[in-house]
């Protein structure tokens, strides 16, 4: 596998090179060698070569990102679980898996049911690097989302699709990691992100910059930014809501690279961002977890490329070997201009989820073009080709509501609500269901209380009555995952209007 063998190669070559920054503490890469071939070799004598998928405890720390690697070079898949989830969830991410090994750097396990190597506590032995030999349809990871069921839902990469995610990236011309490089790595490793903020920077020989579990994650980046003179920065687009306060303080002409994804960006902070990066390219990424991460991307620039609907910037062109569909709901092609289901096609698309037969009959399809069968995912994202080729994105298929009877598209709502208000603040706009069982429209804006009566009176002129929102609460900070985004689920917790 070409990409398990670069990183052998780059291991190697940058030996004296730093790999991780955690909490103040470098390590370098002749450090991870060491790492990654006592876990290899506990891998080797513990685990069956049958076993393919394999508990990873993501903690903060250089064994965790040493344990992936090891993992791959035996051809083997990680199966990570976060350390601060309830225990009840991660055994269910197990059970699922049917996982019974567990690499572990705490320093004592709570996975007393399974086969645990602790790897902080293992013997030195020969560096080992030279991948074995296995098939690329084999898996790679397989990282759990939440399921509209309850359960964890599985979705499970190929070595396969990351080679090809490996591909589109290493083709495009305008981006390109240095040895050189400081990277930002913000995402807890059970979250799709990671994969391009740890595996990238390793190939190239660069150093990442990890947050500390325990940091408010917003200010310890506004640090690294300052103290570290990061160059390369990937981020979801909420985090830089929470350091427009500190705008005026960042004047970073080190960053030469700062991606977006995981979140709408919109187009008035982005301007507000650019002017902070001096000498840096933004890009906006799209894709979802099932497309390997990234599928295409938007070069955003706040002069020559600033294509935006609803004030969110386009998601632009798919990358190299990725196939954009936009369809209705009985999954035809609609036409320029028009708005549909973006479903994606290409080798990076997932196999399926993990053991759910019925959701992969509604979320993939196979289309006949030009004499091939072509498997496509529908993202459940509605987006829209333009006249240029560029797609942009209109919202979440699962934010347009039914309001009397209307179709409503709720990104459109806060877009108004925005465009008009003199602060500059998070509007999100939700569908809450009334004591009658009906849908009403609420607007949550992260803020002390302040008089919105313009705003109302803005968005009267601008839109159907059906679509201006009866229910409004101020909220001082908006609840998020743990991945970053904004949790819509628990802000509807605030609307009680029954």
């Amino acid at each position: 596998m070409e990409f398990v063998k670069r990183l052998q190669e780059s291991i190697e070559k940058h030996s004296d090179h730093n790999v991780l920054c955690i909490n103040g503490t470098f390590y370098t890469y002749k450090h991870f060698a060491v790492e990654i071939s006592k876990i290899r070799s506990a891998i080797v004598d513990t685990i069956e070569d049958s076993e393919k998928l394999i508990g990873l405890v993501t903690n903060d720390d250089l064994q965790t990102y040493a344990s992936i690697v090891a993992l791959w070079l035996e051809g083997k898949a990680y199966v990570p679980v976060n350390p601060e989830v309830p225990f009840e969830r991660n055994a269910k991410v197990f059970e699922l898996t049917e996982t019974k090994y567990v690499i572990d750097s705490s320093e004592s396990s709570v996975y007393d049911d399974y086969q645990v190597i602790p790897s902080k506590e293992l013997s030195n032995t020969e560096i080992n690097l030279v991948p074995k030999e296995f098939s690329g349809d084999q898996l790679a990871y397989i990282l759990f989302t939440s399921g509209t069921t309850g359960l964890p839902k599985g979705v499970p990469i190929t070595f396969d699709n990351v080679q090809a995610l490996v591909g589109a990236i290493d083709a495009e011309p305008t981006f390109n990691l240095e040895p050189s490089d400081r990277c930002l790595q913000m995402f807890e490793l059970t979250f799709d992100f990671s994969v391009v903020t740890y595996l990238f920077p390793l190939l190239s020989g660069s150093c990442m910059y990890t947050i500390p579990k325990v940091a408010i994650k917003y200010f310890y980046i506004f640090k690294l930014i300052n103290e570290e003179k990061l160059t390369v920065l990937t981020m979801v687009p909420s985090i830089i809501n929470y350091l427009r306060p500190y705008f005026g303080e960042i004047n970073a002409p080190d960053i030469r690279y700062c991606s977006f994804g995981g979140g709408a960006l919109h187009s008035d902070i982005a301007k507000e961002w650019s002017d902070c990066l001096p000498n840096c390219k933004i890009f906006n990424y799209y894709g979802p977890t099932e497309f390997t991460v990234y599928s295409g991307f938007y070069p955003y620039h706040k002069e020559t490329h600033t294509k935006a609907h609803n004030g969110i910037i386009a998601i632009g062109t798919p990358q190299k070997d990725t196939l954009y569909l936009v369809v209705n709901e009985s999954n035809e092609e609609v036409g320029i201009g028009e708005t549909g289901e973006l479903c994606l096609g290409g080798p990076q698309i997932t196999p399926g989820y993990w053991k759910n037969e019925e959701r992969n009959a509604q979320s993939f399809f196979v289309r006949e073009e030009n004499g091939k069968s072509i498997r496509y995912y529908k993202t459940g994202d509605l987006c829209l080709k333009d006249d240029e080729g560029d797609f942009l994105y209109v919202g979440r298929a699962d934010f347009q509501v039914k309001i009397r009877g209307y179709r409503v598209e709720l990104a459109e709502i806060e877009f108004h609500a925005k465009s008009r208000s003199d602060k500059k603040v998070n509007m999100v706009a939700l569908d809450i269901t009334n004591s009658l069982g009906n849908a009403e429209l609420g607007l949550a804006i992260e803020s002390e209380e302040f008089d919105t009566e313009y705003i109302f009176d803005h968005m009267k002129n601008v839109m159907p009555s059906y679509m201006i929102p009866m229910h409004i609460r101020f909220i001082k900070e908006f609840p998020h995952s743990i991945n970053g985004k904004i949790d819509r689920k628990e802000l509807k917790k605030h609307f009680d209007i029954h």
